[in-house]
């Protein structure tokens, strides 16, 4: 194994690991007793302004989803047995479906839900948006644990498991056997789990920040009526997302680095015990999969240098 690390993520796929690197990623996935490998290349970011502190943060994450959108999609060709490649349309259409999803029931639900108990945004935008935040929390937990019983998605998390597991004993320098592999946590603290809970609070922070502004240049704010603010104020919200997505980035990115440090090892705490919702132990067969598409991954990258 190389002395020199990189940095590598991955996500769990259908029967399978995902594992990133910084110019391909491997998808591994078991069929009966073997594990077939995908490789695909990362495409190079052309514009240096796309490698910004927050813009990067951003970019990356629409890297990621269109990555492990791909990467699902090919896992469940294979597990199905049909080898029909999806298409540009199929990648495109299913990316906003999930955009979709996300503004429908993690922003604009409990934005609305809020607004029915009886708090004001304008008014009381700090309470607002702690009540929004909570709301917004517990509807993911909520989601979390349905989807947690259903079989399928529960082998998915013991897949999240094996991969934390393969990259915990890669980036501590141990060879990657399934022995030294088992021994390592299910937790990560650079998890995507991990970033969508910092995306939580930070969505809080700056939301209560929004009315505040608007007021501060636009004083007649306050005396529109209710649904003309509304208007104004919830399009907003859509709009800020690459912003709140870039700062989670950039906190997730350096609380990984300053694990020594109480302030940001606080901060991946709430991270961590959402994990334990999102990853399961593995089997053998499982943490074989993750060793494959680590391996595989590293292999190339090396050759890449």
């Amino acid at each position: 194994m190389e002395t020199k690390k990189i940095n590598v993520g991955g996500q769990a796929v259908i029967e399978g690991i995902m594992i990133r690197g910084q110019k391909k990623y491997v998808v591994a996935v078991r069929k009966n007793k073997n594990i077939i490998t995908k490789v695909w290349a990362i495409p190079e970011k052309k514009y240096k302004f796309l490698k910004w502190p927050i813009i990067r943060g951003f970019v990356n994450l629409v890297e990621m989803l269109i990555i492990g959108i791909k990467s699902l999609m090919w896992s469940a060709e294979r597990a199905s047995g049909h080898n029909e490649k999806a298409g540009k349309n199929e990648i495109l259409f299913t990316i906003f479906l999930s955009l979709g999803f996300v503004i429908l029931f993690f922003i604009a639900l409990p934005y609305f839900l809020t607004n029915l108990i009886g708090f004001t945004e304008e008014k009381r935008p700090i309470l607002f948006n702690v009540v929004d935040g909570f709301i917004r929390i517990l509807i993911f937990l909520i989601y979390l644990a349905i989807i947690s019983f259903m079989k399928d998605v529960r082998t998915l998390f013991e897949y999240h498991g094996a991969e934390h597991k393969a990259i915990h004993c890669y980036e501590r320098g141990k060879k990657l056997s399934i022995p030294n592999v088992k021994e390592y946590s299910t937790l990560h603290p650079r998890c995507g789990t991990s970033f969508l809970l910092i995306v939580f609070i930070v969505s809080v922070v700056i939301f209560t920040l929004l009315p505040l502004i608007i007021v501060l240049y636009y004083p007649s704010f306050l005396s529109l009526n209710a649904w003309q603010r509304k208007a104004i104020l919830f399009p907003l919200r859509i709009i800020l997302i690459p912003i709140v997505a870039g700062m989670s980035y950039e906190i997730l990115k350096i609380s990984d680095k300053q694990q020594e440090n109480f302030f940001f090892r606080l901060i991946t705490i709430p991270g961590l015990a959402l994990q334990k919702i999102t990853t399961k132990e593995p089997s053998f067969s499982q943490i074989q999969v993750a060793i494959t598409s680590l391996r595989r991954l590293l292999e190339i990258e090396s050759k890449n240098k």
